[in-house]
């Protein structure tokens, strides 16, 4: 039997794994109210996100049949925060709220009312509804102070700030920010909140693309976090150094700190999860590792988060423009929704990145009036929410219209200040892609040697940054080998080579020709180079590497029966997870009710997407006749090591092959089923 004080230090400490132990050791800690939020908090920080919020809701019930209706409705307000961090499920933190809120009634002003009233402002915040996100935000400022609660007053005052930049006052908002900044690190304010809020301030510099500062909230969180982050706080940072070294590069590193971020962030977000995919989505379309973004952003959209405007650009690097339109046109007409702190479903900024790219693929397509309705539309949202980058992306969208409008020397004037802006705030990537347009005009213009030295540069920095198929792209623009409108894709090539001797593959495409030392990927490349558009279940590249098993499925196994072959695996969802997600069901049904009774079609339409979004994860757990879902299996297992190897396979290869990794990353699938698939109107011959 252990000591309540040990439990406590041990929580204290951040020794989560020791304060389970103990509490699990103590006889009277299902009756104690306070031993279930040490639970709470332990579970929470050892990355069981449903046991700390199952401890949180028994603590609730003990407080209920005591009687303690402020302590009750505490661990209500608690309850929705962690869902608010976490889920981003709004119907049941509404729900948790109503309970706090009426379990408060009637008691004098405390602390408590301050917590819910900063909840509200954030619920409402990420839900979009600006006005009631500012009445809710006044009131936790003003009971915050008056109630000496340190939180609910920096919650309020950054929800206050981020409203503020939305509504279009920039300078003011940022002021606001810098204001919270200073208070956070003091060390005032509890652990818990200092990480969340050092966290906006990086999501609104972002928002703005002030990617300086960004980096500098970034590198406060990084200072901060060694000795006080816990639980989802250092994927969170990780998410947003992923989001940094995307901008300054290299591409590996930040691809190695999105992976990690994904890591860390998984036992604990649930649809906030297709945040750091989506981030990994976008660093590997600018490695030009196509493949491999699509895995990512079709993940980020599974977990209902926008995967636009990436999903649409690796269409566009793929050569299928009509995709490409549609997707960026739905996008851009029907902008994401989804309650988020990191993206908020309000104002035009949401709207930049996707008119960006809606601009590039429509020059790519030749319609030039959807290219100059973008560009203007995306000028207003830089003059409103002024900031260098969007300065510079309005530049080189006005440019790109410029030249597919015959303007040459407009096209030269506006691709050149783009990237003289982005080169001075550090972003080599948006750069190059400017140089190239600016190459562009000067070919146009009949300035081939100006052009050839805006080309040269461009490529140089492609390579430094690791963003190897516009690098490629680049190369072919000084060989003469595309045109000077190229865009992203492979070349037409008629033969190829990709045969072994000895150790080595000797490798010949695109008129270079090269010696590679030989690796299970390129074993695995060869059984797809050999039957393009046959789509191989990854245990059979893996059987047939080894030499154990014929290529084609086993007899008797259908291509669904393969996916659940070999071993079991393990269930998708525990039975905990199960129960909590059908709690949140239950909660999410109430609030439809509740929304239906006020009269309020929004509030009910977004709860139908929680709702919506809580059915889709419990399907994917639960099978046909209720079985449960294995994941983890021999399936799932060579699904990861088969791309992981082909991706480490083709960056080998860029090295010594960059036309034939670029040609790959355009013409490769990989998946449960992998397949090589090349242009149809450039086909390929191999010799194997």
């Amino acid at each position: 039997m252990s000591e309540p004080a040990e439990i406590e230090a041990a929580v204290a400490e951040g020794r989560w794994a020791e304060a389970l132990d103990l509490l699990d050791a103590e006889p009277g800690a299902a009756r104690s109210p306070a031993l279930h939020e040490l639970r709470a908090r332990a579970a929470y920080g050892n990355g069981d996100f449903e046991a700390s919020i199952a401890a949180w809701e028994a603590q609730h019930g003990l407080l209920c049949t005591a009687g303690d209706h402020v302590g009750a409705a505490r661990a209500a307000a608690m309850i929705a925060m962690f869902l608010m961090i976490d889920t981003g499920l709004m119907a049941p933190v509404r729900g948790w709220l109503r309970r706090a809120v009426h379990l408060l009634d009637g008691h004098d002003e405390g602390p408590v009312h301050a917590v819910v009233a900063a909840i509200r402002a954030y619920e409402r915040f990420m839900c979009g509804d600006m006005a009631a996100a500012r009445e809710q935000a006044d009131m936790a400022i003003a009971l915050g102070r008056r109630q000496d609660s340190s939180a609910a007053e920096v919650i309020g005052r950054t929800a206050n700030a981020r409203i503020t930049i939305l509504e279009g006052h920039v300078a003011e908002g940022l002021d606001q920010l810098d204001e919270v900044g200073a208070v956070l690190m003091s060390g005032e304010v509890d652990p818990l909140t200092t990480g969340m809020m050092l966290c906006e301030l990086v999501c609104a510099a972002q928002g703005l693309a002030l990617h300086d500062m960004a980096s500098e909230w970034t590198d406060a969180m990084e200072r901060w976090r060694p000795d006080a982050a816990f639980g989802g706080l250092h994927g969170r940072c990780r998410v947003h150094r992923a989001e940094i070294l995307r901008v300054s590069g290299p591409c590996a590193a930040a691809e190695h700190e999105a992976l990690r971020a994904c890591d860390d962030l998984r036992p604990w977000m649930r649809r906030e999860f297709g945040w750091p995919l989506a981030e990994l989505g976008n660093i590997r379309l600018r490695k030009g590792d196509l493949a491999g973004a699509e895995e990512a952003y079709r993940a980020a959209h599974e977990h209902v988060w926008c995967p636009h405007p990436g999903l649409a650009l690796v269409r566009l690097a793929q050569g299928d423009l009509d995709a490409a339109t549609s997707l960026i046109a739905d996008a851009v007409d029907h902008p994401s929704q989804s309650p988020s702190k990191e993206r908020p479903p309000f104002g035009d900024l949401v709207l930049a990145p996707l008119l960006e790219a809606q601009v590039e693929i429509a020059v790519a397509a030749g319609d030039l009036a959807t290219a100059r309705r973008g560009s203007t539309a995306l000028r207003s949202i830089a003059t409103v929410y002024a900031s260098p980058w969007l300065d510079a992306s309005a530049c080189l969208a006005e440019a790109r219209v410029d030249l597919l409008a015959g303007d040459h020397d407009g096209a030269v004037g506006a691709s050149t200040s783009a990237a003289s802006v982005w080169a001075e705030v550090g972003a080599p990537y948006e750069a190059a892609v400017a140089r190239l347009v600016l190459g562009q005009a000067h070919a146009r213009a009949g300035r081939q040697t100006t052009a050839r030295l805006e080309w040269q540069a461009a490529q140089s920095a492609f390579a430094a940054f690791g963003a190897e198929l516009q690098a490629a792209n680049a190369r072919r623009l000084l060989d003469g080998t595309a045109p000077a409108d190229a865009h992203r894709g492979s070349s037409p090539v008629a033969e190829a080579t990709f045969r072994l001797d000895g150790d080595v593959r000797i490798v010949a495409f695109a008129g270079r020709s090269a010696t590679v030392r030989d690796l299970k990927g390129f074993r695995y490349l060869v059984r797809m180079l050999a039957d393009p558009g046959r789509e191989f279940h990854v245990l059979d590249l893996v059987a047939v590497e080894q030499g154990s098993l014929p290529t084609g499925p086993p007899a008797g196994v259908g291509p669904g029966d393969a996916l659940t072959s070999g071993g079991a695996g393990l269930p998708a969802l525990d039975d905990e997870a199960r129960h909590a997600y059908r709690r949140r069901l239950a909660e999410v049904d109430e609030d439809i009710e509740d929304a239906l009774r006020c009269n309020d079609p929004a509030r009910a339409e977004l709860a139908q997407c929680d709702r919506d979004y809580l059915v889709a994860e419990l399907a994917y757990a639960v099978g046909l006749g209720g079985r449960l879902r294995a994941v983890g299996s021999d399936a799932e297992r060579a699904r990861v090591a088969v791309a992981r190897t082909l991706r480490y396979a083709t960056a080998r290869l860029a090295e010594h092959a960059p036309e034939l990794a670029a040609h790959l990353a355009n013409c490769l699938h990989t998946g449960t089923y992998c397949s090589y698939r090349p242009d149809p109107l450039a086909p390929v011959a191999w010799s194997l």
